[in-house]
């Protein structure tokens, strides 16, 4: 079973950066295809980002687009998100979760591991 750990998270003011990082338990990590999600009080989780297993492909949502980097170093078993320009609006828990399927959607049933999350906190 492959075991995910977030970390990174934080308290951060607008406009400021964080960097989320995502790190395997097992060597067969570079199977997988790495999303990331998040969950807003009150609200639905939604696919943030994704990178294929050889990292190659990456997709990102729309409200991310320009100002997030999703990247993976496979020799760390580690993914990690990138995050600019933050915006309150951005406030969730972050999760990382591994699919054996490409980086094309973000269908929650296509993820088998899920990690804990990591609190992210955009204010001022």
């Amino acid at each position: 079973q492959l075991q995910l750990v977030e970390s990174g998270g934080g308290l951060v003011q607008p406009g400021g950066s964080l960097r989320l990082s995502c790190t395997a338990s097992r060597f067969t990590f570079d199977y997988y295809t790495i999303g990331w999600f998040r969950q807003a009080p009150g609200k639905e989780r939604e696919g943030v980002s994704c990178i294929s297993s050889s990292g190659a492909t990456s997709n990102y949502a729309d409200s991310v687009k320009g100002r997030f980097t999703i990247s993976r170093d496979n020799a760390k078993n580690t993914v990690y998100l990138q995050m600019n320009s933050l915006k309150p609006e951005d406030t969730a828990v972050y999760y990382c979760a591994a699919s054996r399927y490409g980086c094309s959607s973000y269908r929650e049933d296509e993820y088998v591991y899920w990690g804990q999350g990591t609190q992210v906190t955009v204010s001022s």
